[in-house]
């Protein structure tokens, strides 16, 4: 990997994750409370899954939740539409992914110092309240919401949108992203390098760049 002058980061999965009593309150109300093991399993066999389907054109972003719930609901041998729609939504809401885990500040500090960092995010034009929330939002340059800009990941526009907040350039610039077809390709295509943020392991074994922690980039970088 060339060394980069500029790093982007993803957010869900990647600089913060799941809120499991709120996102999945509707299950839990229910005496429903499926293992985080349960969920990382799900998580590792959606994320092929869809990136399969996105390769022959399926859907992009919002279909992944609509997956991850319906396999996570079969495994569960639950039949409620209601209650599956209800828990996609509470995923779709920002607030809802502010688990930090430890040492993350320090290594977007450390990071930060080195050189720009900013964030580029398929969100629903509140991530940057959430990452204040979390004490984290002062480590960024620059913050690429695609409820503000209008354009998901991987369309090229909320890309460039963001290497141009930053006057970076693309072939400089890292993406540090969890979903390969939504985060890896979307940035790769708009000339970016990328590295899959990959703590579930869905992409151990396929031959792509990959960490599995923020202090492992950091190594990497350095």
């Amino acid at each position: 990997m060339q060394p980069p002058k500029f790093v982007f980061f993803d957010v869900g999965n990647t600089l913060l994750f799941a809120n499991r009593d709120r996102m999945l309150a509707p299950l839990y109300e229910r005496g429903i409370r499926p293992s985080e093991e349960q969920l990382r399993a799900v998580e590792r066999r959606t994320k092929n899954e869809f990136d399969d389907l996105v390769e022959h054109g399926g859907k992009i972003d919002h279909g992944f939740w609509n997956l991850f719930y319906h396999r996570l609901f079969q495994d569960l041998e639950l039949e409620d539409e209601i209650l599956r729609q209800q828990v996609i939504a509470n995923t779709r809401i920002s607030r809802n992914w502010d688990r930090i885990l430890p040492g993350t500040r320090e290594v977007l500090e450390s990071l930060g110092r080195r050189l720009p960092i900013a964030v580029i995010s398929n969100a629903d034009g509140r991530i940057a309240d959430v990452l204040d929330r979390c004490g984290i939002r002062d480590c960024f340059r620059t913050i690429t919401d695609s409820g503000i800009v209008g354009q998901e990941k991987p369309h090229p526009f909320i890309f460039e949108t963001a290497l141009n907040s930053l006057s970076a350039s693309a072939e400089n610039s890292l993406y540090v992203g969890d979903v390969y077809s939504v985060d890896y390709c979307g940035a790769t295509r708009a000339g970016m390098q990328a590295i899959l943020f990959d703590v579930s392991g869905a992409y151990h074994d396929k031959g792509l760049p990959r960490v599995e922690s923020l202090q492992e980039l950091e190594r990497l970088i350095g």
